[in-house]
């Protein structure tokens, strides 16, 4: 439910329920720091990096399961340690547990819930131009999801993992996706790959390298400790390979590819949540 992002060669760890902290790890001198609390409390949002500024987009705030979606853009300064509105999501289109990332100076939202936990996955594929605070709508995803991260490869955009969670079926973790889907930023189209996620769970996070999409920890309805599971796919052959564990399993975190090393802080060591942790782990990644 927290977030994890690098900017300038530092660590910004946020989000997460009742937790309005914003924590500085700075791996030079392996210290810790305190920026500005949030305005509100934020969970379940993928943390995005844009032109030096931390860009909260498609979060939700408010308790189990009804959560609210956030309706505003919030956007953390580092150098001024101050909170700004940058923008608001598009009418009728307000969710959290959606994906975010930035591409050529556009930051991009896929699918997520608008009813929290309760229900209200979608299709939705939303850009934003922060230049212009305007936005534009994209060709509607293939699945529905949520939960979920997802990154850019090559000029096409990578979605694995995730659920479609359902508290008013009572269906909140079993309904997982498969399928991985592809957006090409070139021709505007979509596409599922042949080989899907090996390993079924939500609620993971993703780095990238130039060749590779990896996908990491999670929770299902499998087991109650999260899974430690790290699965990359190649994107030349589009198969999968199982990588060495990860130290501690999680899931709703968000992990950090910083000169070689991953980096992951946070997240829920069970599934549903708790024992919330505190440790940071890193490992060596080749490529």
């Amino acid at each position: 439910e927290s977030a994890f992002v690098e900017l300038n060669g530092k660590f910004y760890a946020l989000g997460g329920r009742n937790n309005r902290k914003l924590d500085i790890y700075d791996p030079t001198n392996d210290t810790w720091s305190q920026g500005a609390d949030t305005p509100l409390e934020m969970h379940h949002f993928q943390a995005v990096a844009y032109q030096g500024e931390i860009w909260v987009v498609g979060a939700f705030t408010g308790p189990y399961p009804k959560e609210e979606p956030i309706a505003f853009i919030h956007v953390y300064n580092p150098q001024l340690d101050e909170w700004r509105i940058g923008g608001k999501l598009p009418d009728g289109r307000h969710r959290g547990a959606a994906g975010a990332v930035a591409y050529k100076d556009k930051i991009y939202l896929l699918c997520g819930n608008t009813e929290g936990h309760y229900t209200g996955h979608n299709h939705w594929f939303d850009a934003f131009d922060p230049a212009t605070g305007t936005w534009s709508s994209l060709p509607d995803a293939p699945h529905t999801r949520d939960h979920f991260q997802m990154t850019v490869i090559n000029d096409k955009l990578y979605v694995a993992g995730g659920r479609n969670s359902s508290q008013k079926t009572n269906h909140v973790m079993d309904q997982t996706i498969a399928a991985v889907d592809v957006y090409d930023f070139d021709s505007g189209r979509w596409e599922t790959l042949d080989d899907p996620l090996p390993t079924l769970r939500a609620g993971t996070t993703v780095v990238a390298t130039d060749h590779h999409y990896i996908v990491m920890g999670g929770e299902s309805p499998a087991q109650i400790p999260a899974h430690d599971e790290v699965e990359a796919l190649d994107v030349q052959s589009g198969k999968w390979t199982s990588l060495p564990p990860m130290l501690q399993g999680r899931h709703g975190m968000q992990a950090i590819l910083h000169e070689g090393k991953v980096y992951i802080a946070g997240g829920s060591a069970d599934r549903g949540g708790g024992p919330e942790l505190n440790s940071l782990d890193c490992w060596h990644l080749e490529d």
